[in-house]
């Protein structure tokens, strides 16, 4: 199951992120909202693998929190497949950039890493919704056509989810 890393919104950009979620829901749409469990929030995911060691949650541990680290989230993303996924584009900062390589670095060697959370792999972004048709799809951009072109907050914290035990919890760097 998934192992994965997250950095978590600040309370001003999820409820804005929440909105879209809840636009996309009342239009009976694909939604992120579709999925109410506690640990389900917006989120930008850093890294994945399909299971972690003592040894890289101890080296996770050790990566800086990234609370008030600026973050903007831009334009529309779709990752194209049989089904498409509609998300809002992070736009990459220095600061995220070199966190995300951070995480990267203590995440080396765990099994089942996709190359698309490694360093120059990687597309930051917040999923709004999963499993749209192109039909959908449409509809969607339109719905959200009126929503502000970039969301502008900062980041809360770096989270672990097991989806094994499926529970996440708030890595705090050790000192």
């Amino acid at each position: 199951m998934v192992q994965s890393v997250e950095l978590v919104l600040d309370a001003g950009l999820e409820r804005l992120v929440r909105e879209e979620w809840d636009l996309l829901l009342a239009a009976d749409l694909p939604s992120q909202a579709r999925h109410p469990g506690q640990s389900n929030v917006p989120h930008v995911t850093v890294g994945l693998a399909g299971a972690v060691t003592p040894a890289a949650e101890e080296a996770l541990r050790a990566v800086p929190e990234p609370v008030g680290m600026v973050v903007r989230l831009g334009g529309w993303l779709v990752f194209s497949g049989r089904r498409h996924v509609l998300a809002r584009a992070v736009v990459p900062s220095a600061a995220l950039l070199s966190l995300h390589e951070r995480v990267s670095a203590a995440m080396a060697g765990l099994p089942e890493q996709p190359s698309t959370t490694a360093p120059d792999g990687w597309t930051p972004h917040v999923t709004l919704a999963r499993r749209f048709t192109t039909d959908q799809l449409a509809l969607a951009l339109d719905l959200l056509a009126d929503r502000p072109r970039e969301l502008v907050g900062s980041m809360a914290g770096l989270r672990r989810w097991d989806g094994d035990a499926r529970v996440a919890w708030t890595l705090a760097a050790t000192s």
